[in-house]
């Protein structure tokens, strides 16, 4: 960890102001307590003292702040703890993440490709390698580690996309090297060998690994190794290198099916307000004994699927005596869950009617394969797609999804920040509300900042997302609270064509029909992936007014150049 200033780079000295400095750095923008920085600095023991010499630490960073012309109000006392404010500009870490997010939209593989390296670049050595902190150590490095990780991961999958096998090759031995537990690193070093004609070398990396697995933790390699093994024995062709939809999670893999435990079992949705239409109307669907066996939840990315649909089954759920069980298609990194793993998590047969949760589906042959395994069950399916193709062949209906009404998004905001503070604001509340977009993630994005700063006017938290809305709209602890990050995985999965259109919405002027964005194919395949809406009479298409507002913020930040790191 070290300090830019202009052509000087300073390199911290392990210390307590040190280690206080990368726990505050860790959650930029965040408020972190005083119990998490007492036990980071003193590693879980701190003495009678602790909280005055916490006080004497941040003094110290802000005199060494002082030094190097930062401003000492960059850590700032709240109540309950202290808080960083860092961006692009002034933490590599941010600018890392946001680099990351932008590449899951790229217009095209070189794009991509780019903006991973760029962010690649960031990365200087072991993470934190100053820090005497044993419980950062122990409980950040790693999770920083993996990000990195998924980024290398990611770029192995392009290079071997674009037909690069022999020019990755090293990078794949050294990561290979590094990471030799990491089974997707040798699954991408195996194919790239093969792909280069040397079949004999890619057997020998496969049974090396197979034997250190075995050795190590006493298992054998996973599926998409072992199904390479097989193909090269059988001098198959490998067809085309797998797609970041076809690639397993980087991360391990889904956790089993939640099942309600009976009458009463499936606790409500937090802070869940409004929908009382959709609930309705669901409701009925669900438990009509003579209705549709399944029913698809579909809309925009972040408009709140997977919260009606565990609402929804909480309501029902007594009328399934056999049962309520969800299971998360997305996988850990969104990317969904092969239709093999998925199999592997559907619960076992069982009495009585049971209704079973898809959740976050990727796509229609994610689904498919699933519904004859799910017997006699009622199937609530929530993806962004319209899943057309699924309703076509086994019937049932499509429920799609709109953003909350005014009131609606109120009541969110007073269930999560609560009635007082939401009642005594309503004018700012309201300014909230339509920041948002009325989307429920960004809502609850934006009930999270309030929650961790109870001096903060909910009028001053509209003004200050207002002036860089999608950028702002995120919670640093979890990438599935960041509105770059999920409307970024959504872009991730289209066509470059169908990514360049999308952006093109935000040039057009509000008043424009987006007809003029594309032509009639493209914008059919924008409303089946949940970015477009059927539109108006005379009006065949419409877009969400907060997705024109990130297409305008994405186009915007690709074509300007990125903040040059000042930290690091």
């Amino acid at each position: 960890m070290s300090i830019a200033h202009g052509p000087e780079t300073v390199v911290l000295k392990p210390s307590k102001p040190t280690s206080l400095l990368a726990a505050l750095l860790l959650h930029p923008g965040t408020v972190v307590s005083t119990d998490y920085l007492l036990r980071a600095v003193w590693d879980e023991e701190p003495p009678a003292t602790a909280r005055a010499a916490l006080q004497t630490c941040v003094l110290r960073l802000r005199r060494l702040f002082a030094k190097y012309g930062i401003s000492a109000t960059t850590i700032e006392a709240v109540p309950g703890g202290y808080r960083m404010h860092n961006d692009t500009g002034t933490l590599d870490l941010v600018l890392f993440r946001l680099l990351a997010a932008k590449a899951r939209a790229a217009a095209g593989t070189d794009e991509e490709l780019y903006r991973l390296r760029k962010s690649l670049s960031l990365w200087q050595g072991q993470p934190l390698a100053n820090v005497a902190s044993r419980m950062l150590q122990r409980d950040a490095v790693p999770a920083l580690e993996q990000e990195r990780l998924r980024v290398l991961e990611r770029i192995g999958d392009l290079e071997l996309a674009a037909g690069n096998c022999h020019q990755v090759l090293v990078d794949l031995y050294e990561s290979g090297r590094r990471h030799p537990l990491r089974e997707r690193f040798t699954e991408q070093l195996i194919e790239a060998l093969y792909r280069t004609g040397r079949q004999a070398e890619a057997l020998a990396e496969y049974r090396a690994v197979r034997d250190r697995l075995r050795d190590e933790l006493g298992v054998d390699p996973g599926p998409g190794l072992r199904r390479l093994e097989l193909a090269i024995l059988r001098s198959e062709e490998l067809g085309p290198p797998r797609s970041e939809e076809q690639a397993p999670p980087a991360t391990p893999p889904a956790l089993p099916p939640v099942r309600s435990p009976g009458h009463g079992g499936l606790p409500p949705v937090p802070g869940f307000a409004g929908r009382a239409t959709d609930l309705r109307t669901m409701a009925l669907r669900l438990t009509d004994a003579d209705g549709p066996r399944l029913l698809v939840v579909s809309g925009a990315p972040g408009i709140g699927k997977s919260a009606l649909a565990h609402q929804c089954a909480h309501q029902v759920q007594d009328a399934f005596p056999g049962g309520v069980f969800s299971v998360d298609l997305g996988g850990p990194e969104g990317n969904g869950v092969s239709a093999e793993e998925a199999r592997g998590l559907l619960p076992e047969p069982g009495d009585g009617r049971r209704l079973l949760i898809l959740d976050n589906a990727t796509g229609a042959g994610q689904v498919l394969p699933l519904l004859p395994a799910s017997g006699d069950a009622s199937v609530l399916v929530t993806s962004r797609r319209g899943l057309a193709a699924v309703v076509a062949t086994h019937g049932g209906a499509v429920h799609r999804l709109d953003v909350l009404g005014p009131s609606e998004a109120h009541g969110l905001l007073a269930g999560l920040v609560g009635p007082e503070r939401i009642a005594a604001e309503e004018h700012g509340a309201r300014e909230l509300a339509s920041v948002c977009g009325y989307f429920p993630l960004a809502l609850r994005i934006a009930a999270g900042r309030l929650l961790t700063r109870p001096g903060l006017s909910v009028a001053d938290c509209a003004a200050w997302l207002s002036q860089d809305t999608p950028e702002r709209l995120a919670l640093a602890e979890d990438p599935r609270l960041s509105v770059p990050e999920v409307f970024g995985q959504a872009l991730s999965t289209l066509a470059p064509e169908l990514r360049e259109t999308f952006l093109r919405f935000g040039s057009l002027d509000p008043g424009t029909g987006v007809c003029a964005a594309g032509s009639g194919s493209v914008l059919e395949q924008l409303v089946e992936a949940g970015l477009l809406e059927d539109g108006p009479p005379g009006q065949p298409y419409r877009i969400h007014a907060f997705l024109r507002v990130y297409a305008r913020w994405l186009a915007r930040e690709r074509d300007g150049a990125a903040a040059v790191p000042a930290a690091r």
